[in-house]
């Protein structure tokens, strides 16, 4: 596909957050059945849920814009979800491995965080309000999730006696 205005662009974005998204779908249980914390397993099967609400928005976007809802070959986040693994099968206490999960459940988080808020100014610069109205409130999921994720993070460094600040 050529792209050749704003909304080629914007549908190109939005296709590559498709394929991020259902990438993420088929990692979260996997992070979640390696978390030993019973709060993070909730965080990651709450992610879960959040992240196919997601997939269904970004396929209302699509339809919005009368084009396919069609992924494209997201190689940022299969990148991120091979950190991820690496942290699944490296060998750490549990403590830390649910640190190193976080980590990589942030690095993820930022990625979309990113791609959501291009998308949202992207969908706001070509008109297409209800589209920027559904990417923003998956762009306020996103964030919300990476704040859990830091206070969860920091309880669990408190756990241990670390002192967190800020």
């Amino acid at each position: 596909m050529a792209i050749t205005t704003i909304k080629d662009l914007l549908t190109e974005e939005l296709r590559d957050l498709y394929h991020a998204e259902k990438q993420l779908a088929k990692a979260l249980p996997k992070m979640a059945k390696a978390a030993s914390s019973s709060e993070l397993v909730q965080a990651f099967e709450d992610h879960l849920d959040a992240t196919n609400g997601q997939v269904m928005r970004l396929e209302k976007a699509f339809q919005l814009l009368e084009t396919t809802a069609r992924a494209k070959k997201c190689e940022a986040m299969e990148g991120l979800i091979k950190e991820g693994g690496e942290a699944i099968e490296e060998e750490m206490a549990d403590p830390i491995r649910d640190l190193a999960l976080i980590a990589a459940a942030q690095k993820v988080e930022h990625y979309e965080i990113s791609g959501y808020a291009s998308a949202h100014s992207l969908a706001v610069a070509c008109g297409e309000r209800d589209v920027a109205e559904l990417l923003q409130e998956t762009l306020e999921e996103e964030e919300q999730a990476d704040s859990a994720l830091t206070s969860l993070a920091a309880a669990l460094l408190e756990e241990r006696g670390v002192e967190v600040e800020g």
